[in-house]
């Protein structure tokens, strides 16, 4: 497999989230929405995730994982419905999409690495527009 298209997009303003991308692989499948992160040793890609919901015993209808009351029937949720790590923390998200084995994290990381320092050098040009585009990839 081969990453033969990277798209970056830079945003300010915070510490840890340095920007988005999105990659094309074999010029036939795209993966949108990783987060570039900056990280205790520098930076790093997080896979697009989402959401883990759990359902009320009592209608069925899907609730955050922290809700303590039911979004539709009101009904109060158990606390230990949903197990916890040794810290006590709720695994709040889920990666949609992520490698399958280091050598193609690495190339992953390697790719867009490289393409978000070369969007940080286009964006202190004049007249910088960012080539990002959340729809169209």
């Amino acid at each position: 497999m081969e990453i033969t298209e990277v798209n970056v997009k830079i945003v300010g303003g915070n510490e840890k989230l340095k920007g988005f991308c999105s990659i094309i692989i074999d010029k036939c499948f795209v993966v949108r929405d990783m987060k570039i992160i900056n990280g205790d040793n520098g930076i790093f890609v997080a896979m697009p995730s989402r959401k883990i919901m759990d359902k009320c015993p009592r209608c069925s209808a899907k609730n955050h994982i922290r809700a303590k009351f039911c979004n539709e029937c009101g009904e109060s949720l158990s606390e230990d419905r949903v197990q916890q790590d040794n810290s006590g923390r709720f695994k709040l998200f889920s990666d949609i999409a992520h490698p399958i084995n280091s050598d193609f994290r690495q190339k992953l990381q390697k790719a867009i690495s490289e393409e978000y320092e070369k969007e940080l050098e286009r964006s202190k040009l004049p007249g910088y527009v960012s080539k990002y585009n959340d729809l169209d990839n």
